[in-house]
């Protein structure tokens, strides 16, 4: 990748980063694992974005902040930094879902994140912004975007930075949903082995098959899924 000037918003700049968009979408689609598309969104991120020095996506589940992809160990620096402290672009991008949060010069002091932009500016970061990036349930996604030096995202940066994020949040969607449709089939796969084994060596219908690892499931509060792969690693009944 390489990256692209955005200094002015003329119509050729624009068709530029579509062009560029679509080329971003098509790499994430082929992707073979939610992680690696995660690693994906980052990288081009930093690509993308005019301005950006660096890239993370966090996510904060039940108001636990967790750094699910980062183009270095001083992003992941930054996200503990919003998680210890439970204030930040990022971290309010995801509580409060917010599109877009961002701080231009944090050199300066920042009323509304007072103890957060001091601690970004000890990693050497000048100016950030925070993208909301997905929502499931109670999980919250938002993507990260830093620079060395103050002022560097105006609101074409901002624009862009909001386009790319939807996009990506569109790739992640299907990544996810593909993972999990895999790990159903996996699972009936699994479970439909371990009943096999129990109907044909301890002589159950296939209806108390399933019943006896259901009840064993519940039982010992294990998933169903892991009830049926110790039936195929030993061939026991499940108690």
């Amino acid at each position: 990748m390489s990256r692209w000037p955005m200094v002015q918003e003329s119509g050729d700049v624009w068709e530029k980063f579509a062009v560029s968009l679509a080329d971003m979408a098509r790499d994430l689609l082929a992707q073979e694992s939610v992680k690696d598309t995660l690693d994906r969104i980052v990288e081009h991120a930093s690509v993308l974005i005019n301005g950006c020095d660096e890239a993370g996506i966090l996510t904060v589940r039940r108001g636990e902040v967790s750094a699910l992809a980062a183009t270095s160990d001083v992003v992941r620096m930054a996200d503990r930094i919003q998680q210890d402290l439970r204030e930040g672009p990022c971290f309010d991008a995801v509580t409060e879902r917010q599109q877009l949060y961002a701080i231009e010069d944090l050199r300066r002091p920042h009323e509304k994140w007072s103890r957060f932009a001091p601690e970004l500016r000890k990693l050497g970061m000048g100016s950030m912004m925070g993208f909301l990036l997905f929502t499931e349930d109670d999980e919250l996604g938002a993507l990260n975007v830093y620079s060395h030096q103050p002022n560097m995202f105006d609101e074409t940066a901002q624009r862009a930075g909001w386009i790319l994020a939807s996009h990506a949040a569109v790739a992640l969607s299907a990544a996810r949903t593909h993972q999990q449709l895999a790990h159903a089939l996996e699972t009936r796969h699994e479970i439909g082995e371990a009943m096999g084994i129990l109907m044909e060596r301890h002589g159950l219908s296939e209806d108390n098959a399933f019943n006896v690892l259901k009840k064993a499931s519940q039982d010992h509060n294990i998933k169903l899924r892991e009830i049926a792969r110790k039936v195929c690693e030993t061939g026991e009944r499940p108690t």
